[in-house]
């Protein structure tokens, strides 16, 4: 990638074979893997750090609160208001256990349980 090129080592001359007009783009996911430095310097790198329990928890016990304000018509019962702190969390505990127990692998890449189907809930 410095030098524009590879050189091809499978031919008896070690032709130096050109890239032009090549972009690169990559993805991964936070395994282990190192990576070179050498390497890593080429690109911009750009990570998310997951949202923790007690920030998910914040997060969706603000969208139920809305959920029961907006319902002024037909409010919720006390007793189904009194459980959104016990559905936040078991909704979250829900949440982290698919996700260690169904990792993707490479022959079911698609297996991926992420934030955006835990919103669905509410």
């Amino acid at each position: 990638m410095d030098y524009g090129g590879w050189y091809d080592i499978d031919t008896p001359e070690k032709d130096f074979r050109t890239t032009i007009k090549v972009s690169f783009v990559t993805a991964m996911q936070p395994t282990g893997n190192v990576i070179s430095n050498r390497y890593v310097r080429h690109f911009n790198l750009i990570y998310i750090e997951p949202y923790s329990d007690v920030s998910l928890s914040a997060i969706f016990t603000n969208i139920m609160e809305w959920m029961y304000r907006a319902q002024g018509k037909m409010p919720f019962p006390d007793s189904v208001v009194r459980l959104k702190d016990n559905i936040v969390s078991g909704s979250i505990n829900v949440y982290n256990e698919v996700q260690r127990r169904f990792r993707p692998t490479p022959a079911k890449s698609h297996y991926t349980f992420n934030l955006r189907d835990l919103s669905k809930v509410f």
